[in-house]
């Protein structure tokens, strides 16, 4: 994504979907494992209760059910689309991708439809949603499936005050296609930024070949924790927002008090709340569904949008923006017309 002023793209998003998670995770849960007052847990993260996947409810499951639910809504077949992305922060197992196990759980086994991960951490549907929008008007593609499925809880640290409780998993769902002209429905324009002095501010250093079980059961089990120091992510992420908003507004030639609608990433309370003031966004116009999700990584936007579509906050013909932050440290956002 580069900072050339782009033309609109036609692009509609057709249909979008959810899975919630099988057991239902109250705040007060961690208070009562960290030895803390009763509401402590909910004051310190922002977040009434959260769902946790059971030992039966993988990525690729609740992916399929997500996109299962968002066929549905737009009255299409599996078979109908032409490529499945999985979107994921952080896939099922290392080889083959996520998306390959959606696409079989969705009974395109022999279907030949492409299917692949896009790996940009909590930004992953904003960065495929970009990627795809150039294969949709070029015609390489009519129709794309984008799909998250989050186990954030695998690799979390139980004692970890900061992070433990900050997170859900879930699945997530948005299916899209070219639409006949830049009229209607659009992708007005899009934007990246990556910071990498960022990189060891969120982590999991295990999974990859960075540490691997030869150097050590104890030292593989530790390093597949997800680690955080949210005060440095906080910093450079307060500092770099307002340039990359402006930017990203400027691309799409609108100006913030022109989209009433912003759908962000579920990052954290605080996160969301410095969002708003730095944008000095009026009240009801930021998505929030952190209260009751807690961050689901990539599954978290998709997610958001979903519950605004659903909720009626978000109506054909209307410009929104889509914007979120991730491990990286990278930022990424879409300004749209529904």
């Amino acid at each position: 994504m580069d900072h050339d002023f782009p033309r609109p793209i036609p692009l509609r998003i057709v249909a979008t979907g959810e899975y919630i998670p099988s057991r239902r995770i109250e705040s007060s849960t961690f208070d009562q494992r960290w030895g803390k007052p009763a509401g402590w847990t909910r004051r310190h993260a922002g977040i009434d209760y959260r769902h946790f996947a059971g030992p039966d409810e993988s990525a690729s499951m609740m992916a399929a059910h997500a996109a299962q639910d968002a066929l549905q809504r737009a009255g299409l077949r599996a078979d109908q689309v032409d490529v499945v992305i999985s979107v994921g922060g952080v896939m099922e197992q290392a080889i083959p991708c996520t998306a390959a196990l959606v696409q079989r759980r969705l009974g395109l086994a022999g279907s030949g439809i492409p299917a692949f991960d896009v790996n940009a951490t909590c930004l992953g549907f904003l960065v495929a949603l970009d990627l795809v929008a150039a294969t949709l008007v070029t015609r390489r593609f009519r129709r794309a499936l984008l799909v998250a499925g989050e186990v954030a809880s695998a690799g979390l640290n139980w004692d970890d005050t900061d992070t433990a409780a900050l997170f859900g998993d879930g699945g997530a769902a948005v299916i899209v296609e070219a639409s006949e002209d830049d009229t209607g429905s659009c992708l007005l324009a899009s934007h990246m930024e990556t910071f990498s002095e960022g990189t060891e501010f969120c982590q999991v250093r295990a999974g990859g070949t960075r540490v691997r079980l030869a150097d050590g059961a104890e030292a593989f089990a530790a390093a597949s924790h997800f680690e955080m120091s949210g005060r440095s992510t906080y910093r450079l992420a307060a500092q770099k927002l307002p340039g990359f908003m402006q930017t990203l507004f400027q691309r799409a030639g609108v100006t913030v008090d022109q989209v009433p609608l912003l759908v962000p990433h579920q990052a954290s309370a605080k996160a969301l709340d410095h969002l708003q003031r730095a944008l000095r966004l009026p009240p009801g116009s930021l998505v929030r569904i952190l209260q009751t999700h807690g961050n689901q990584m990539a599954a978290s936007i998709p997610l958001a949008l979903h519950h605004a579509i659903t909720a009626g906050d978000l109506r054909r013909g209307q410009l929104f923006a889509m914007v979120g932050s991730g491990a990286g440290l990278s930022f990424a956002g879409a300004v749209l017309r529904y």
